[in-house]
Order: structure tokens, then C-alpha cells, then sequence
């Protein structure tokens, strides 16, 4: 009740899209006396009538459910979009990292998500260098990446942070030169993947809330989460206008604007 009616006032202050925002989002509920999850929350917002969108990050895998994957795919102000971070592609890793599903249930999760919402797009985050982490299971999660071929990937090299199991029991044993070689790799693999995606949105119309400008030109973004450029004298901040796609790169889709 507290989070929909702070987003009831912010709707009525003019805002049209929210996100939802949480470490684990898709946990949402667990500690709360009804046990309400992340799919009644939405549900709940999404009564609020000036509101337009809704996105959720960052959510894990343990507590993906498919009747939070359903809310997603038949209440029309949620987003197409889902970031579902796994962080490694090898079980032992995902086991060092004291992660609590592996690489099957993680594929799994993603094939329930694509079969309910169909042109969902998918984002995720991969830690490389991790305490141990060998050759061999870095290529596990080459693998993965190149299999399930995400929109967006976020890559982070290993750091140690004090005060995690990590940082007391494992020696940071990854030379900083090969997690920037691993950590380039990927981002080049996944370069070559949003490429082949974004390419595929060329000649699509795509619905675009405008939040801003950047080099003379306006920019928003569409239901799922793909940047795009295009030029008006109007001023169109915080608008929904309907963008014809004309080009693409790996991060951006460029368009011009068309009538509703």
C-alpha cells in the first residue's frame, strides 16, 4: 500500500513510468506478514490510471517465478524487458560465488520467460576473474552468452570487497591483465550479438518515451529498453511519440518520427 500510493502521487506529479527497484526485486514480499509477491505489486500499480509504464530491476534467478513472468506478459503497462543478472556460466563458480542455482536452472528460467512473453529482451551481468575462476570456465560463460544471446550484457571484472566470504577465504588469484582481456572478450561477443539483434528492429515502428536530448537530438526509449535517436523542433520531453527505425548499431537505434 505504501509503494502504491507514493507511485500514485508521483503519476499524478506527471510521471509515467516507474521502475521498481530492489537488489533482488523479484524477492519482493518474502519478509512481509501476507506474503505478497512482486506479481501483486505490479499488478497494484498497475491500477493507477495516469501511469504508462513499469519496469522492474535487478531480479535473480532463485526467485524468478513464473507467475511473476506471467504478470509481465498480460498486464500491458509492464515492460518487455527483464534483467535476470547469472553472473557466471560455470557451476563450480556459481558455487564459489555461493550462488544458489546453476547454469541449467539459469537456461531453464530464460526459455520459461522467452515461451510466455514472446519478444521479451533480456539483460544480464557477468563478474569475470572470480577468485579460481580457469580458463576453461570462463568459456563456459562465453558459451552462454553466445547461447542465449542477450539484448544487453553488463560485464565487471572481479574486485575484492571487504567483509565477503570472498575477500577473507579467496586470494584474489586473476592477474587484472586477464580479467581485462576476458571482461574485453565478452563485451566484443556481445557487440557482435546486439548488433544482429538491433538490426532487426530496421523498419519496425517502435513506441518511444522521450526523457531527454543528447547531441541536438531527441532520445528515449521503447517498452523494450532499446535506446533511440531521432530529430523534432517540438519540444517532446516526457511525450510518447511513434518512431519509424531507420538504422542500427549494438547500443542505439536511430528512427524519425512518425504520427501516432
Amino acid at each position: 500500500d505504501d509503494i502504491v500510493r507514493e507511485v500514485d502521487l508521483l503519476a499524478k506529479r506527471s510521471v509515467r513510468e516507474v521502475t521498481l527497484l530492489g537488489q533482488t526485486v523479484d524477492a519482493y514480499g518474502n519478509d512481509l506478514p501476507d506474503k505478497p509477491d512482486l506479481a501483486d505489486l505490479l499488478t497494484a500499480i498497475h491500477d493507477i490510471e495516469d501511469l504508462k509504464r513499469i519496469r522492474f530491476l535487478t531480479s535473480h534467478p532463485r526467485y524468478m517465478s513464473e507467475r511473476i513472468v506471467r504478470s509481465v506478459a498480460t498486464l500491458p503497462k509492464v515492460c518487455e524487458h527483464i534483467n535476470l543478472p547469472f553472473q557466471a556460466g560455470d557451476d563450480q563458480v556459481l558455487q564459489q560465488m555461493r550462488r544458489t542455482y546453476t547454469r541449467a536452472d539459469y537456461i531453464r528460467i530464460i526459455e520459461m520467460i522467452r515461451k510466455i512473453v514472446p519478444g521479451v529482451s533480456l539483460s544480464t551481468d557477468i563478474i569475470v576473474g572470480f577468485p579460481g575462476e580457469t580458463s576453461e570456465q570462463f568459456q563456459h560463460t562465453i558459451d552462454l552468452v553466445e547461447e542465449l544471446r542477450f539484448d544487453k550484457v553488463h560485464v565487471s571484472a572481479y574486485s575484492p570487497r571487504p567483509g565477503t566470504i570472498a575477500w577473507r577465504k579467496m586470494p584474489d588469484d586473476v592477474s587484472s591483465e586477464e580479467k581485462q582481456y576476458r571482461k574485453g572478450l565478452l563485451e566484443d561477443i556481445q557487440k557482435s550479438i546486439g548488433s544482429e539483434i538491433n538490426a532487426g528492429y530496421v523498419g519496425t515502428t517502435q513506441e518511444v518515451l522521450v526523457d531527454g536530448r543528447e547531441r541536438g537530438r531527441w532520445k528515449g526509449r521503447t517498452r523494450t529498453d532499446k535506446l533511440v535517436f531521432f530529430d523534432s523542433s517540438t519540444d517532446l520531453l516526457g511525450a510518447f511519440v511513434h518512431a519509424r527505425i531507420e538504422k542500427s548499431s549494438p547500443w542505439a537505434l536511430q528512427g524519425s518520427m512518425i504520427d501516432p
